[in-house]
Protein backbone atom coordinates (compact mmCIF):
# COMPACT_ATOMS: atom_id res chain seq x y z
CA UNK A 1 0.00 0.00 0.00
CA UNK A 2 2.66 2.46 0.87
CA UNK A 3 4.84 1.79 -2.34
CA UNK A 4 1.55 1.94 -4.43
CA UNK A 5 1.50 5.82 -2.67
CA UNK A 6 4.39 6.29 -3.34
CA UNK A 7 4.59 5.67 -6.92
CA UNK A 8 1.14 7.52 -7.71
CA UNK A 9 3.01 10.53 -5.47
CA UNK A 10 6.22 10.22 -7.96
CA UNK A 11 3.88 10.54 -10.61
CA UNK A 12 1.80 13.56 -9.98
CA UNK A 13 4.98 15.00 -9.40
CA UNK A 14 6.35 14.30 -12.71
CA UNK A 15 2.90 15.22 -14.62
CA UNK A 16 2.83 18.80 -12.38
CA UNK A 17 6.87 18.92 -13.80
CA UNK A 18 5.73 18.67 -17.21
CA UNK A 19 2.91 20.76 -16.65
CA UNK A 20 5.12 23.52 -15.47
CA UNK A 21 7.14 23.23 -18.40
CA UNK A 22 4.68 23.77 -20.96
CA UNK A 23 2.97 26.42 -18.99
CA UNK A 24 6.57 28.17 -19.01
CA UNK A 25 7.32 27.74 -22.66
CA UNK A 26 3.17 28.99 -23.54
CA UNK A 27 3.39 31.99 -21.09
CA UNK A 28 6.57 33.68 -22.92
CA UNK A 29 5.16 32.80 -26.09
CA UNK A 30 1.69 34.84 -25.31
CA UNK A 31 3.74 37.78 -23.53
CA UNK A 32 5.75 38.42 -26.59
CA UNK A 33 3.05 38.02 -28.96
CA UNK A 34 0.89 40.77 -27.08
CA UNK A 35 3.58 43.14 -27.68
CA UNK A 36 3.94 42.59 -31.04
CA UNK A 37 0.17 42.40 -31.74
CA UNK A 38 -0.90 45.56 -29.06
CA UNK A 39 1.92 47.73 -30.91
CA UNK A 40 1.49 46.69 -34.95
CA UNK A 41 -2.62 46.98 -34.19
CA UNK A 42 -2.60 50.18 -32.31
CA UNK A 43 -0.15 51.28 -35.27
CA UNK A 44 -2.24 49.94 -37.84
CA UNK A 45 -5.54 51.03 -36.19
CA UNK A 46 -6.67 47.29 -36.38
CA UNK A 47 -10.07 46.15 -34.07
CA UNK A 48 -9.47 43.06 -34.42
CA UNK A 49 -6.04 42.79 -33.90
CA UNK A 50 -5.72 45.06 -30.78
CA UNK A 51 -8.83 41.99 -29.66
CA UNK A 52 -6.45 39.56 -30.39
CA UNK A 53 -3.61 40.77 -28.84
CA UNK A 54 -5.63 41.47 -25.68
CA UNK A 55 -6.35 37.43 -26.04
CA UNK A 56 -2.69 37.01 -25.77
CA UNK A 57 -2.21 39.09 -22.78
CA UNK A 58 -5.72 37.55 -21.27
CA UNK A 59 -3.73 34.19 -21.95
CA UNK A 60 -0.79 35.25 -20.26
CA UNK A 61 -2.41 36.15 -17.23
CA UNK A 62 -4.23 32.96 -16.89
CA UNK A 63 -0.87 30.35 -17.20
CA UNK A 64 0.63 32.41 -14.83
CA UNK A 65 -2.55 31.51 -12.60
CA UNK A 66 -2.15 27.65 -13.69
CA UNK A 67 1.62 28.00 -12.79
CA UNK A 68 1.24 29.34 -9.62
CA UNK A 69 -1.95 26.92 -8.40
CA UNK A 70 -0.18 23.49 -10.00
CA UNK A 71 1.05 22.16 -6.72
CA UNK A 72 -1.79 23.47 -4.55
CA UNK A 73 -5.03 22.08 -3.56
CA UNK A 74 -8.42 21.24 -5.78
CA UNK A 75 -9.40 24.60 -4.08
CA UNK A 76 -6.93 26.58 -5.06
CA UNK A 77 -6.91 25.29 -8.60
CA UNK A 78 -10.76 25.78 -9.28
CA UNK A 79 -9.95 29.45 -7.93
CA UNK A 80 -7.82 29.73 -11.01
CA UNK A 81 -10.45 28.42 -13.23
CA UNK A 82 -12.79 31.04 -11.79
CA UNK A 83 -10.51 33.97 -12.24
CA UNK A 84 -9.67 32.50 -15.69
CA UNK A 85 -13.03 33.15 -16.73
CA UNK A 86 -13.41 36.66 -15.11
CA UNK A 87 -10.84 37.43 -17.18
CA UNK A 88 -11.89 36.23 -20.53
CA UNK A 89 -15.19 37.89 -19.43
CA UNK A 90 -13.65 41.00 -19.26
CA UNK A 91 -11.72 40.65 -22.09
CA UNK A 92 -14.60 40.41 -24.37
CA UNK A 93 -16.33 43.25 -22.64
CA UNK A 94 -13.02 45.11 -23.52
CA UNK A 95 -13.03 44.24 -27.12
CA UNK A 96 -17.17 44.59 -27.83
CA UNK A 97 -16.05 48.48 -26.40
CA UNK A 98 -13.12 49.30 -28.46
CA UNK A 99 -15.34 47.53 -31.33
CA UNK A 100 -18.30 49.45 -31.05
CA UNK A 101 -15.74 53.09 -30.61
CA UNK A 102 -14.54 52.06 -34.13
CA UNK A 103 -17.44 52.14 -35.71
CA UNK A 104 -17.57 55.65 -34.83
CA UNK A 105 -14.11 56.66 -36.06
CA UNK A 106 -13.38 56.57 -39.62
CA UNK A 107 -9.95 54.99 -40.38
CA UNK A 108 -9.13 52.38 -42.47
CA UNK A 109 -7.00 49.22 -40.59
CA UNK A 110 -3.71 48.52 -42.61
CA UNK A 111 -4.53 45.61 -44.18
CA UNK A 112 -0.88 44.60 -44.95
CA UNK A 113 -0.33 44.72 -41.06
CA UNK A 114 -2.95 43.21 -40.13
CA UNK A 115 -2.36 39.98 -42.44
CA UNK A 116 1.47 39.42 -41.48
CA UNK A 117 1.21 39.78 -37.59
CA UNK A 118 -2.02 37.66 -37.25
CA UNK A 119 -0.17 34.98 -39.66
CA UNK A 120 2.65 34.89 -36.60
CA UNK A 121 0.38 35.02 -34.05
CA UNK A 122 -0.96 32.17 -35.70
CA UNK A 123 2.24 30.17 -36.08
CA UNK A 124 2.73 31.24 -31.93
CA UNK A 125 -0.54 29.77 -30.87
CA UNK A 126 -0.47 26.78 -33.40
CA UNK A 127 2.54 25.96 -31.15
CA UNK A 128 0.91 26.83 -27.96
CA UNK A 129 -1.86 24.43 -28.50
CA UNK A 130 -0.15 21.39 -30.15
CA UNK A 131 2.10 22.09 -26.26
CA UNK A 132 -0.98 21.95 -24.23
CA UNK A 133 -3.24 19.29 -26.44
CA UNK A 134 -1.44 16.36 -24.32
CA UNK A 135 -2.67 18.25 -20.79
CA UNK A 136 -6.09 19.08 -21.85
CA UNK A 137 -7.62 16.24 -19.49
CA UNK A 138 -5.49 16.55 -17.17
CA UNK A 139 -7.64 18.36 -14.84
CA UNK A 140 -9.88 21.85 -14.90
CA UNK A 141 -6.82 24.18 -14.54
CA UNK A 142 -5.41 22.63 -17.65
CA UNK A 143 -8.47 21.99 -19.26
CA UNK A 144 -9.32 25.87 -18.99
CA UNK A 145 -5.61 26.79 -20.17
CA UNK A 146 -6.17 24.81 -23.21
CA UNK A 147 -9.54 26.21 -24.13
CA UNK A 148 -7.76 29.53 -24.10
CA UNK A 149 -5.57 28.90 -26.99
CA UNK A 150 -7.82 27.20 -28.75
CA UNK A 151 -9.65 30.10 -28.89
CA UNK A 152 -6.82 32.46 -29.88
CA UNK A 153 -6.44 29.98 -32.85
CA UNK A 154 -10.11 30.68 -33.85
CA UNK A 155 -9.31 34.58 -33.21
CA UNK A 156 -5.95 34.42 -35.70
CA UNK A 157 -7.79 33.08 -38.44
CA UNK A 158 -10.35 35.81 -38.24
CA UNK A 159 -7.84 38.83 -37.94
CA UNK A 160 -5.79 37.12 -41.02
CA UNK A 161 -9.62 36.70 -42.84
CA UNK A 162 -10.58 40.45 -41.89
CA UNK A 163 -7.10 41.87 -43.00
CA UNK A 164 -7.90 39.76 -46.55
CA UNK A 165 -11.69 41.49 -46.73
CA UNK A 166 -10.35 44.80 -46.00
CA UNK A 167 -7.30 44.62 -48.29
CA UNK A 168 -10.22 43.54 -50.94
CA UNK A 169 -13.02 45.79 -49.81
CA UNK A 170 -11.60 48.82 -49.09
CA UNK A 171 -13.58 49.33 -45.83
CA UNK A 172 -13.40 49.13 -41.73
CA UNK A 173 -16.44 46.44 -41.61
CA UNK A 174 -14.80 43.25 -41.96
CA UNK A 175 -12.04 44.49 -39.44
CA UNK A 176 -15.39 45.42 -37.40
CA UNK A 177 -17.30 42.18 -37.14
CA UNK A 178 -14.79 40.19 -36.85
CA UNK A 179 -13.58 42.18 -33.31
CA UNK A 180 -17.33 41.70 -32.64
CA UNK A 181 -17.01 37.92 -33.08
CA UNK A 182 -13.76 37.75 -30.94
CA UNK A 183 -15.98 39.37 -28.54
CA UNK A 184 -18.63 36.82 -28.63
CA UNK A 185 -15.69 34.39 -28.27
CA UNK A 186 -14.55 35.44 -25.42
CA UNK A 187 -17.64 35.90 -23.27
CA UNK A 188 -19.00 32.37 -24.86
CA UNK A 189 -15.85 30.54 -23.52
CA UNK A 190 -15.77 32.60 -20.48
CA UNK A 191 -19.53 30.43 -19.54
CA UNK A 192 -18.66 27.50 -19.07
CA UNK A 193 -15.42 27.96 -17.67
CA UNK A 194 -17.01 30.11 -14.65
CA UNK A 195 -19.78 27.59 -14.31
CA UNK A 196 -17.36 24.34 -13.95
CA UNK A 197 -15.00 26.05 -11.58
CA UNK A 198 -17.94 27.83 -9.49
CA UNK A 199 -19.21 23.82 -9.23
CA UNK A 200 -16.03 22.57 -8.24
CA UNK A 201 -15.21 25.55 -5.73
CA UNK A 202 -18.83 24.44 -3.95
CA UNK A 203 -18.02 20.60 -3.67
CA UNK A 204 -14.45 21.67 -2.32
CA UNK A 205 -16.32 23.48 0.47
CA UNK A 206 -17.92 21.06 1.64
CA UNK A 207 -15.11 18.71 2.11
Amino acid sequence: MDSCCENKGEELAALRGKQSQVLKIVMIINVAMFIVEFSTGWIANSSALLADSLDMFGDALVYAFSLYVLHKSGRWRASAALSKGIIIGLLGVTVLIETVNKIFVDVLPEAEKMGAIGLLALVANLSCLLLLMRHRSDDLNMRSTWICSRNDIISNVGVIFAAFLVYMTGTKWPDVVIGFIIAVLFLNSARPILLESYKMLKQQKKV
